[in-house]
């Protein structure tokens, strides 16, 4: 097991942090997505977190269905926690908003089928993310991570799918990616090559995005792999809803569909132990890349 700093363990616990740490200094930054919409160019918003070191690895993170915002239009408390996380642990992070320079602002309402962002364009954009900060001279291309929440953990999965011509052929890869209770149904419909190592963590509760077909994913991508070293790995919390990773407590979003028992809505909000748990095993995964 890696170790994390002291003044980190507040973090991992999840007890008091936002009080203790507060935000990093942020850098607003713009780039053009790979994306084009009707021919035109989408230029995409994030956010810089850097570290004060020269060919540090760097993880793009990639937000869920809510977008990368709180309620009061700031970049919300999960991105900010985690970007921290990873600045604690010698990473750059860039946080990208997929939504707002498309015009929407939430997906979570909308059915899969209606929504004006999909994940075809979110793949894009995380593809177009890799190759920014490849640019960066204070960044090492070659340990470049991928990590995402729900719309976006499913993002992670289509961004390092190699039956995706467009990962298939991108010049750039990424080293690693996480994935934070996706939704993998999609990529085990289409079957799933993966780019690089994923780590997959789900709760076992989940009515949202349901981890049963994530263990599906992951078991098959490991007999396609054909190798002795799994190239998923997954890690279940049971009794932890969608969302295990937040302080908020469960609560039913009714405007939700629940594609598992419509008209129920979803459970969503926080597990202490699965938080702790999770953030935990999400740097004893990244540790080998971290690592100076």
């Amino acid at each position: 097991m890696i170790r994390v700093a002291p003044r980190w363990r507040c973090l991992l616990a999840a007890v008091g942090c936002a009080a203790v740490f507060g935000a990093q200094a942020q850098t607003e930054v713009a780039f053009d997505s790979l994306d084009r919409r009707g021919g035109q160019v989408v230029t995409l918003k994030a956010w810089w977190f850097g570290v004060d070191r020269r060919q540090a690895p760097a993880v793009v993170l990639l937000h869920g269905c809510s977008g990368p915002y709180d309620h009061r239009g700031r970049l919300g408390e999960r991105m900010r926690e985690y970007a921290q996380l990873l600045n604690a642990q010698g990473l750059h992070a860039l946080v990208v908003d997929s939504l707002t320079p498309r015009g929407e602002t939430e997906l979570c309402t909308q059915r899969v089928g209606t929504r004006q962002v999909t994940q075809a364009n979110r793949r894009l954009d995380a593809l177009a993310s890799l190759h920014w900060l490849a640019q960066r001279p204070d960044v090492d291309a070659r340990r470049l991570g991928l990590v995402g929440w729900s719309n976006g953990g499913s993002t992670v999965l289509s961004a390092t799918n190699l039956r995706q011509r467009e990962v298939r052929d991108a010049p750039l890869r990424p080293a690693f990616a996480v994935a934070f209770y996706p939704g993998c149904e999609a990529d085990l419909r289409r079957g799933y090559q993966p780019s690089a190592p994923l780590l997959v963590l789900v709760g076992e509760a989940d009515d949202w995005t349901p981890a049963e077909p994530c263990h599906a994913l992951a078991a098959r991508a490991v007999i396609d792999s054909g190798a002795g070293t799994p190239a998923v790995q997954i890690e279940a919390y049971p009794g932890a809803y969608h969302g295990f990773d937040s302080h908020a407590p469960v609560r039913v979003r009714k405007e939700v569909p629940n594609g598992l028992h419509p008209g129920e809505g979803v459970h969503v909000g926080g597990n202490p132990e699965a938080l702790q748990r999770s953030r935990q095993r999400l740097l004893e995964f990244i540790a080998p890349w971290a690592r100076h």
